[in-house]
């Protein structure tokens, strides 16, 4: 299952993606991005083999920005120096079974935050700008609020998945030792009466009449 969730506050935009990347494939998503942004990456395996993917991103002029292979999870900031499309791929080609479960943030926000100047670029705010910037501090501080909301769900998550792998082996194991044991109990069985009726057979035609 996949799905994404974009926010719009001001300036600033956070992409978030749940997405299953097959054994021997790779994802790769498209951004146009303005100049001189800040954009910040972060993504986590949160199922599959042993919680590992490659990632890479490029820039507009297909320059590498970042390049990582076989991480659990990473933070790429990075503020952008042209405008345009820039990509980043997840590869899962080093797997042969496994498939993974990627969660990936994508946040672009302006290198300025500051409101509330007046034309003559003094700093005494209005009510109005003081409106806005109590506006703007909320917003913010639930967008991280949301952030680590989304961090606990994916602990939670992984913490589930592994627990859930676990148990799979553990019943596995309990029903191979279940059967090894019902066997050796039959074949012990089996040897017994096969050890104590050989006498009775041997001795079956020698009776002696007094």
């Amino acid at each position: 299952s996949s799905g994404i969730n974009a926010e719009y506050g001001g300036a600033s935009l956070s992409i978030e993606m749940t997405f299953t990347l097959q054994e021997h494939e790779v994802q790769c998503f498209h951004e146009v991005i303005p100049k001189d942004k800040k954009i910040s990456l972060e993504y986590q395996v949160v199922s599959g083999g042993h919680f590992d993917v490659d990632c890479n991103m490029m820039s507009p002029n297909s320059k590498t920005l970042y390049k990582e292979s076989r991480k659990q999870y990473d933070t790429f900031h990075h503020k952008t120096l042209e405008a345009g499309e820039y990509t980043f791929c997840f590869s899962n080609e080093f797997s042969t079974f496994a498939h993974k479960t990627v969660y990936f943030d994508l946040d672009l926000g302006d290198e300025s935050t500051d409101i509330g100047l007046d034309e003559d670029g003094g700093a005494h705010a209005t009510a109005l700008t003081q409106l806005e910037s109590s506006a703007y501090a909320i917003h913010e501080s639930l967008r991280l609020v949301v952030d680590y909301q989304n961090h606990h769900r994916l602990k939670e998550r992984i913490g589930r998945e592994i627990a859930e792998y676990l148990c799979e082996r553990v019943q596995n194991w309990s029903i191979g030792q279940t059967v090894l044991i019902v066997i050796v109990a039959f074949g012990q069985v089996f040897m017994l009466r096969k050890l104590f009726d050989k006498p009775a057979a041997r001795g079956g035609g020698g009776k002696v009449g007094i």
